[in-house]
């Protein structure tokens, strides 16, 4: 739900600079409309990756369909927020020769004024939330936001930022224009928000491109997960663990354990299954696999600090 209503928020803010940007010839105008074209097209593919992604396992997706989620996301970030920026970019070197006036510029602040608010209240949102993820964690926010698996709070997070950070841009590019009469301010913030776009885009592609590839989790969750591993009375070590996201939220863990006693190999499956149910039962664990350790091999240590 919060996708689509930020979803219906840029398509309107879209809409106002658009015809803002049409009313003042402004190129930072037309580089914020494409902006808030591309975060609205974003959230279109966000509202796909979040309903593909939730899809429950079976028999042809043993792990579930949690990676569509990535290649939705993926998608977004390398087609929506790569246009956007080439689009401003390419429509500011056009304009860096241009001489004419921003006509209007009342109508270019009242629109970016109400964008500002209106993106302002999104951001504080996800910052609140990524902060609250990031205290409960151990970690600073802004690696929270780079490490999270949850690849909508990630893009909803950088495309609020950048949306504050080219809002910013383009007024005071405005201004510039204003105050010193030179045109070549307003193309040159169009400019900074295509080249803020393509930064985005790089981080968030990036980001996707590891969790589709594989990626492990991070030291704390692996040390919490093997804390909780030897917590159970029947297991008294942990000689490998793997741990690796098959979507956002959602984890895939492989362990060799030293089980207690000495039973018979029939009881010990069934004692592994059990534990393995019991495991599955973690809203964020979508399967498990354990087996039995090795003898001889080194048992594995999960400190408080690991």
């Amino acid at each position: 739900m919060t996708v689509l209503i930020a979803f219906l928020a840029n398509v309107l803010v879209a809409v106002a600079k658009t015809i803002a940007a049409i009313v003042t010839s402004s190129a930072s105008m037309v580089a914020e409309a494409a902006h808030s074209w591309a975060d609205a097209g974003n959230e279109i593919f966000l509202l796909i990756a979040d309903r593909r992604g939730a899809r429950a396992k079976d028999a042809l997706h043993p792990l579930g369909y949690g990676r569509a989620a990535f290649v939705w996301s993926l998608i977004a970030a390398f087609g929506i927020f790569t246009a956007g920026s080439i689009v401003s970019i390419m429509h500011g070197i056009q304009e860096l020769e241009e001489q004419g006036p921003v006509e209007s510029p009342l109508v270019a602040y009242l629109v970016l004024g109400v964008s500002f608010v209106l993106e302002g209240i999104s951001f504080t949102q996800a910052m609140v939330k990524s902060r609250r993820l990031a205290r409960e964690r151990g970690t600073s926010t802004w690696d929270f936001v780079l490490d999270t698996s949850d690849t909508t709070l990630r893009a909803v997070f950088f495309e609020d930022a950048a949306a504050l950070i080219g809002l910013a841009i383009a007024g005071a590019a405005i201004a510039l224009h204003q105050i010193t009469g030179v045109a070549a301010w307003d193309a040159v913030g169009s400019i900074l928000v295509g080249i803020l776009l393509g930064v985005v885009a790089i981080i968030l592609i990036r980001r996707n491109v590891a969790f589709l590839v594989g990626t492990n989790a991070a030291p704390d969750l692996r040390a919490r997960a093997g804390r909780a591993l030897l917590s159970s009375p029947q297991i008294e070590r942990v000689t490998y663990l793997h741990i690796e996201y098959v979507g956002p939220n959602r984890l895939f863990i492989v362990a060799e354990v030293d089980l207690a006693g000495d039973a018979r190999e029939h009881d010990v499956a069934r004692r592994l299954r059990a534990i393995e149910r019991q495991i599955e039962t973690n809203a964020v664990v979508e399967t498990v696999v354990l087996s039995l350790s090795v003898a001889d091999e080194p048992s594995l240590e999960f400190g408080e600090t690991a």
